[in-house]
Parts: C-alpha cells; sequence; structure tokens
C-alpha cells in the first residue's frame, strides 16, 4: 500500500466517528440516548449512538404529586401491566404546563425500578435514531420507558416521521420490552390554525375535517392512552404549596398562603411547579437551620 493512500485512509478515519461506547447497565436506572455525531439541518448524519447513564437520577415520588391522582392512577395501572408482560399501550400526556406530566414518569420510574423498570430519555431531534434504540434493548430483560419530554413538531420533521413510523406504520416494530412516553403542551403535538378549519366540508349533519388536520391528529391518535392535565384552582395550589413546605423543613401559615397567591399572580400560573418555587423560596427563608 502507498503512502499516499494510507494518508488518505488515515484521515477519512479521522473523520468517522469514534465507535459508540458500550452500555453500562448497572450505572443507573435512566439512560439519555447519545447521537455519534449531531446532525446537520438537512437531517444528514449519525445513523448511530450510545445509552449515557444518568449519574443523578430525580427522585421525587409519586406520593408527592397532589391534585392529579386520578391521571397517575391511569398510567401507573399501564406501567403495571407492562411490568406484568401484559398488554399496554404507549402514552401520551398532554394539558396545562406545570401539572405533573412529566413528574409522574419520573415518580413511576423510582418506585418500580427494583421490578426492572428503565427509563431512555431522548431529545425530540434525536428521534429518528428510534431503530437504533429498539436494536439497543430488544434484547435485555429489563423493560423500557423511551420518554420524550416537552415533544411537539412544526411539521414533517424527521423526528415526527420516526416517531409516526414507530408507533404504529411500519413493517416492523418496537421491541416488547419498549414502551414510549411522552409529554406535550399540544394534544396532537402540532400547531393548529385557523385557516385549517376551512377545509372541513359539512356533508349533512356530519362534519368532515380536511386534510391538514387529519394529518396533525393522525400521530397523537396512534398513542393508545391519552392522559390529560387541567390547571390547578385555589385551594389544590395551597394544598400543593403546603405539602411541599412541610417536605422542606416549614410550616404552612396564613402569611405563607398570602405570599403563595401573590407569587402565582405573578408568574400567571397556579401550576404544581410553580407551587414547588414557591416553596423552596420561602422555606430557604423561613425554616429552621438544621
Amino acid at each position: 500500500m502507498s503512502k499516499e493512500l494510507e494518508k488518505i485512509l488515515q484521515r477519512l478515519g479521522q473523520l468517522l466517528p469514534p465507535p459508540a461506547p458500550a452500555t453500562d447497565w448497572a450505572a443507573s436506572i435512566a439512560f439519555r440516548w447519545r447521537s455519534s455525531v449531531r446532525r446537520a439541518t438537512s437531517g444528514v448524519g449519525a445513523t448511530a449512538g450510545w445509552l449515557q447513564p444518568v449519574r443523578q437520577v430525580h427522585r421525587i415520588r409519586l406520593a408527592d404529586l397532589r391534585g392529579i391522582d386520578r391521571q397517575i392512577e391511569r398510567v401507573e395501572q399501564n406501567t403495571r401491566q407492562f411490568l406484568e408482560g401484559k398488554p399496554a399501550n404507549n402514552v401520551l400526556l398532554t394539558g396545562a404546563r406545570g401539572t405533573g406530566k412529566s413528574s409522574i414518569i419520573k415518580g413511576l420510574l423510582n418506585k418500580y425500578a427494583r421490578q426492572g423498570l428503565r427509563l431512555i430519555e431522548v431529545e425530540k431531534n434525536d428521534l429518528v435514531d428510534l431503530a437504533h434504540i429498539v436494536d439497543q434493548v430488544a434484547r435485555r430483560e429489563e423493560r423500557f420507558l423511551l420518554f420524550c419530554d416537552d415533544l411537539s413538531f412544526h411539521g414533517a420533521e424527521d423526528g415526527y416521521i420516526a416517531l409516526k413510523v414507530a408507533l404504529d406504520g411500519s413493517v416492523s416494530t418496537t421491541s416488547e420490552n419498549l414502551l414510549i412516553y411522552a409529554t406535550s403542551n399540544r394534544r396532537h403535538l402540532m400547531p393548529e390554525y385557523m385557516a385549517e378549519n376551512l377545509e372541513t366540508k359539512y356533508i349533512g349533519e356530519e362534519i368532515h375535517p380536511g386534510e391538514t388536520v387529519e394529518e396533525k391528529i393522525s400521530l397523537s391518535e396512534r398513542f393508545g392512552l391519552w392522559i390529560t392535565f387541567y390547571p390547578f384552582d385555589q385551594d389544590e395550589y395551597l394544598d400543593i404549596v403546603a405539602h411541599w413546605l412541610k417536605q422542606l423543613g416549614a410550616a404552612a401559615d396564613v402569611k405563607s398562603k398570602e405570599e403563595a397567591l401573590q407569587w402565582s399572580l405573578q408568574r400567571g400560573s397556579r401550576s404544581g411547579r410553580v407551587a414547588y418555587q414557591f416553596a423552596r423560596d420561602w422555606a430557604g427563608r423561613h425554616a429552621r437551620k438544621k
């Protein structure tokens, strides 16, 4: 082999991504999918990646989530079916922001990790690698939730198409030990515009949505289970505040309630997230030193 050819091959080797590291399955109960190379805007790029263990897993408990008992019950029942090898559905959690959609999934992981539940967090742009993720976990004994948080699309992006195919629409399918759990503030995962209603046709008393609307609905309806979250009223918000104050070593009183309501007005929301943030601020200023 000539020296020139060796140099060319050496340079080509430097351009190729390094081999993906082996997954350390014992290092954590949660993993993040990392692509070998970040894709260009054209969508062309890496076709493989690796599962990176999450060293600091969020340890929230289901018991810490207030005002969403019905939603927890539905998702937990589906997850138990999955762990027991029974039929279970992919889940889409939609609705008001800060109400505990992603916290439910984290709480389920912490509760059922000993029964073999594992979590794989995937960014929207990396959904094109779904087939590779499935291949990596297909022969594992654990049961995996593929988690995509705050999911939304603005068109027929690569990730949109890959997710649609993975859910239901390809000759291949996901492995028996993997379900997809996603959260979104949009029920149909895509923005909806007034102009799209003009495509609607009325035939007698029947309403037939236009093709644009049908396309947007076609992705969300492939999730077998829809769980909807609603904004909290004032009493529910204050109950969440009181719970977190107790957890953080501070007592709820008239003054804390007044400030909690003012805090929510400033934020324009009475969500669980806002309640938790206020409780941390109040506890930091009033809790006794340990």
